[in-house]
């Protein structure tokens, strides 16, 4: 991987990239709510069980049938396979919550001058989006998909230091800890066939509509 690629890699995988990650749970809010997760090693467990049965499933073997879409200039697939992601958010928020990000993310690479940029149209998908700055900036695939992986967890990691509440440094130490899982969700995600894709998570999905009615939320889903 060249510099330009790992510079730009950093700069669209950073939490300080302007669109939003930071206000979105994606239901672990309401785990908390629930008393699901409530420690370190409650923390822990909900995040590896959302990256091997959600992640690995779905998200990121979609996200990489984009990256390849995206390089092959297969404009049909793009779309395909964005609004497959579209149509599997099963609830409101989670909905709201991928097109709110794209769309700003499509916003700034336009803004920004990344090629590709003005092929996206409205209601796009985070992982499009993503896709989409990956391809005109020359980041190498695997590295992206990791890239992914690692923001989602680097997200919920600091929704548990937040809201746990965690030390700073016992979510770096759970952070640390994801190494090897991540690795893992991403090797499963490359080999997925389109058969085998499922975002089947009835559990995740029933908390995400009791999120939507919760008092006193910090997040957006």
């Amino acid at each position: 991987m060249n510099a330009a690629g790992l510079l730009h890699l950093l700069q669209f995988a950073s939490p300080a990239l302007p669109i939003g990650g930071y206000s979105y749970s994606q239901g672990l809010e309401a785990a908390l709510e629930e008393g699901v997760v409530h420690d370190a090693v409650s923390s822990r467990a909900w995040i590896v069980r959302c990256l091997h049965e959600v992640m690995a499933q779905w998200d990121a073997p979609l996200f990489w049938r984009l990256l390849k879409a995206w390089a092959a200039r297969d404009d049909a697939a793009v779309r395909r396979w964005s609004e497959c992601f579209l149509a599997s958010r099963d609830t409101a928020e989670l909905r709201a919550e991928t097109i709110q990000m794209g769309y700003s993310l499509g916003h700034l690479i336009a803004e920004l001058g990344v090629p590709g940029a003005a092929r996206l149209g409205e209601d796009v998908s985070l992982p499009a989006a993503f896709a989409c700055a990956v391809d005109g900036l020359g980041i190498p695939h695997d590295e992206a998909l990791l890239a992914l992986l690692f923001t989602w967890a680097e997200n919920q990691v600091l929704v548990c230091v937040k809201s746990v509440p965690l030390g700073q440094v016992a979510g770096q130490r759970l952070l640390l800890s994801l190494r090897p899982e991540i690795e893992a969700a991403a090797s499963w995600a490359r080999e997925l066939e389109d058969g085998a894709m499922s975002n089947w998570a009835p559990g995740l999905s029933m908390l995400s509509m009791r999120h939507e009615v919760q008092h006193g939320r910090l997040y957006r889903s």
